[in-house]
């Protein structure tokens, strides 16, 4: 198989999983009034889903989409649980601070990420990522290292970016339709936010 061909299947293996598993799982978990974030644990070897999950603040502030799927990953019994370094991590936002840290302690030598820090912020009006990044680690948006000794982070939107016509145009409809989607998500948790409990809104 060429390396464009697996572009292609990696591709469209993380758009389905956000489109069949992670979406459905997060408009639950924002009608019960937590944020858009979710993530998903899919196998190198075949791109199969192991496992699907989204924010989950309103129970516990520290169980962001990414965390709080880590959670559930190793609440999985040891002999039937993946090791990390055979998955590949989805992630819908780029992963904050907390959860960038997160996926490194659980093991894993990757992610993709749909969404953006800056998206996040401009298109979601949830800027605590950039805040934190900027107050705490004095960091500029983009001012992590996004390929280290323990991992590479990937943005979906650069991928989709560099595949040549026309499957490009194929996945920039598809990408278009999950961007309306968390925009239609966003706009429901940012109406009922006040209501919830969670410390950073």
């Amino acid at each position: 198989m060429s390396q464009e061909d697996e572009m292609l299947g990696l591709l469209e293996a993380l758009l389905t999983t956000m489109e069949r598993g992670v979406i459905p799982k997060t408009e639950v978990g924002v009608a019960a009034g937590n944020k858009i974030f979710g993530a998903g644990l899919l196998r190198k070897s075949d791109l199969s889903v192991v496992l699907v999950e989204t924010n989950n603040e309103t129970e516990n502030p520290l169980w962001h989409g990414e965390v709080h799927t880590l959670k559930r990953f190793y609440e999985i019994a040891g002999a039937a649980r993946p090791d990390p370094r055979d998955l590949i991590f989805l992630s819908t936002h780029e992963p904050c601070s907390m959860c960038l840290s997160a996926i490194t302690w659980a093991g894993f030598d990757n992610f993709y990420y749909f969404f953006s820090h800056e998206d996040s912020r401009d298109s979601f009006s949830i800027p605590h990522d950039l805040k934190i990044l900027k107050e705490v680690f004095l960091l500029e948006p983009g001012g992590y290292n996004r390929k280290n000794a323990f991992w590479k982070g990937r943005s979906i939107a650069d991928l989709i970016a560099g595949i040549p016509q026309p499957d490009r145009s194929r996945f920039e409809l598809r990408a278009a339709a999950i961007r309306q989607k968390y925009a239609d998500l966003s706009a429901t948790y940012q109406a009922g936010k006040e209501s919830n409990a969670i410390p950073l809104n």
